[in-house]
């Protein structure tokens, strides 16, 4: 497995990945685009070879994959040891699909803007080739957030790393278009918000691409620290970026707004979705680029930290989670709030169980993670009422109300499993965060440690040697109340070719929960450090992800959304039969 996903283990073998993967999406657009008016097609392909083109000359001339050692080693280095794992064959080729996906949503968008010709059929054409970039990305960063959650020891899911954020800005910005796209095919309404937010997706995807890989960071999950390699892609991002936005300014003054629609309708909410996930974008941004930009002018180094996002990322997402139920159920261009209001009432009421069980169950530890609890609950719950609303269920009999559910189009049911989805992911960050507990101690062969009712002894530790590392292991036996116990064995590991240690933790998974085990350092009086946490629900957190993926496919399969739409033909009359 890792002689073949070795190749993108590097610098210059994740770039051929990227141009593969661009490839890919190029011969695609190709394949499908039958359908697409000629001159649309041939500048959307145009445009791919020029980005194409770009990276070539990048890795030919800055990252060429296939240059020669000289003299060839006897022996090589070994691949990374953190690479050495099967989250390195999943999350690369997803996160690129994402990353390199959303080049058709801005190949689309300057094709159109040269053609001087955006409607509603073209957010029809976009649609589906967002979506897949969106689902593969979200996969993507689910993927990474638990290969490192599992591999680098720590016990964390997410650190706004600024390679992380790099990745997830993109996805932010990606679930705005999608939306927008919406609202522009089905009320020919925000054509130049949609074709810009088209063109800054793919940007901020360039621009992720230029953090990791120009040595500007220093990060877990930089690649390359070459400056030459960082002023070439700095120039494709001048020339892609800048050359795109030159010519959104020409053209966009004389794209035709669509149509009219009041602030309470579904076309409002989902400009209010796009305000706010475009503000939490920005802050994002801010919050990686301000250290960069005030080292580049002042030469002072700061850290922006996990409190400055929670501060400011959190209240901005919280005004979108609350109104994600109310857009499915408004309607086009005049909506009645209170009338939706009431049929979310159920829903509702619901959640605010779900809010007071909380509070009975976790007591006066943690005062706001139940409401967040509930707003989990509430996004599930609204994606449910949704449903119940179209089938009309327990207001028709129950023949009718399966009739209209097998009737109802798979984006519908895409959408709320998305939805769903967020809740189910909202619930997981709000419950480990809010609850788990941790403890750090320093344990001989025979003590224990006890972890939210959870007794772990330390039975000693035994060497091992694995192909091509030695590791100390760990031996514990978990129970819970003095019931049967259960091994875990964290372990250090030595990789000797590369001269690196690594952590490996042991995991126990109890329903959504985890007991998460990790060791330190040796002491002196023999003893070791040990980190042994308990998270409430953390696998809710990829599991709602992986459920957004889900509804992204589910409505990608959806017959309306096939790449490339067809050109209607008008029917040829038939000639008269000669007499």
């Amino acid at each position: 497995l890792y002689k073949f996903t070795g190749v993108w283990g590097n610098h210059e073998g994740s770039m051929l990945l990227w141009v593969l993967i661009l490839s890919l999406f190029t011969a695609m657009v190709a394949a499908f685009g039958n359908g697409l008016p000629a001159a649309l097609r041939a500048r959307v392909l145009a445009v791919q070879g020029w980005i194409g083109s770009a990276f070539l000359l990048f890795i030919l001339f800055t990252s060429n994959p296939f240059a020669r050692l000289a003299p060839a080693p006897l022996e090589g280095r070994d691949l990374n040891p953190i690479l050495q794992d099967i989250g390195l064959a999943v999350h690369p080729p997803m996160l690129y699909l994402g990353y390199v996906g959303f080049s058709v949503a801005f190949s689309f968008a300057v094709a159109a803007l040269l053609g001087g010709r955006i409607d509603s059929a073209w957010a029809r054409w976009v649609r589906p080739w967002t979506l897949t970039a969106w689902m593969f990305l979200t996969a993507g960063i689910a993927m990474g957030s638990y290969w490192a959650y599992y591999e680098l020891g720590w016990g964390g899911w997410w650190f706004w790393d600024p390679v992380e954020n790099a990745s997830f800005m993109p996805w932010l910005a990606g679930t705005a278009l999608l939306h927008s796209a919406v609202v522009m095919e089905k009320r020919g309404a925000l054509k130049v918000w949609t074709v810009l937010l088209a063109i800054l997706t793919f940007s901020l995807s360039l621009l992720g691409t230029f953090l990791v890989r120009s040595g500007v960071l220093t990060s877990v999950h930089s690649f390359a620290s070459d400056p030459t390699r960082g002023v070439f892609i700095l120039g494709i991002l001048t020339l892609f970026i800048g050359g795109a936005l030159a010519l959104f300014a020409w053209r966009a003054p004389e794209m035709k707004q669509g149509g009219i629609f009041a602030p309470v309708s579904r076309e409002g909410a989902l400009v209010f979705n796009n305000l706010f996930l475009v503000a939490a974008t920005a802050t994002v941004l801010v919050g990686t680029l301000y250290p960069l930009a005030l080292e580049a002018v002042t030469g002072d180094k700061i850290s922006v930290g996990a409190p400055f996002f929670h501060l400011t990322f959190g209240p901005l997402m919280i005004p979108v989670l609350m109104a994600v139920p109310f857009g499915p159920m408004l309607a086009w261009k005049r909506g009645d709030l209170p009338g939706t209001a009431q049929r979310l009432m159920v829903a509702m009421a619901a959640a605010l169980g779900a809010v007071a069980l909380t509070f009975v169950l976790a007591g006066r530890h943690g005062v706001l993670a139940p409401f967040g609890i509930g707003l989990g609950a509430w996004l599930i719950l609204g994606s449910f009422a949704d449903l119940a609303e179209r089938t009309r269920l327990f207001r028709v009999g129950a023949g009718t109300s399966l009739s209209r559910f097998a009737g109802l189009p798979r984006s519908a049911f895409g959408s709320m499993l998305a939805h769903a989805g967020v809740g189910v992911t909202v619930i997981g960050i709000v419950a480990t965060t809010a609850y788990q507990t941790e403890k750090v101690v320093a344990l001989k062969p025979g003590e224990a440690v006890e972890v939210a009712g959870y007794s772990l002894r330390f039975q000693g530790l035994s060497p091992a040697t694995g192909p091509n590392y030695r590791e100390e292991r760990a031996q514990f036996a978990a129970s819970r109340n003095g019931g049967a116990t259960f091994p875990l064995a964290p372990a250090k590991r030595f990789y000797a070719a590369r001269q690196m240690a690594t952590t490996e933790a042991a995991i126990a998974t109890i329903g959504f929960s985890q007991l998460y085990l990790s060791l330190g350092d040796a002491t002196p009086e023999g003893a070791i450090a040990v980190r042994a946490s308990y998270k409430p629900l953390v696998t809710l957190i990829w599991l709602g992800a992986l459920v957004m993926a889900a509804g992204g496919g589910l409505s990608l399969s959806d017959r309306r959304l096939r790449f490339g739409a067809a050109r209607r033909s008008v029917p040829r009359r038939r000639e008269a039969a000669p007499a």
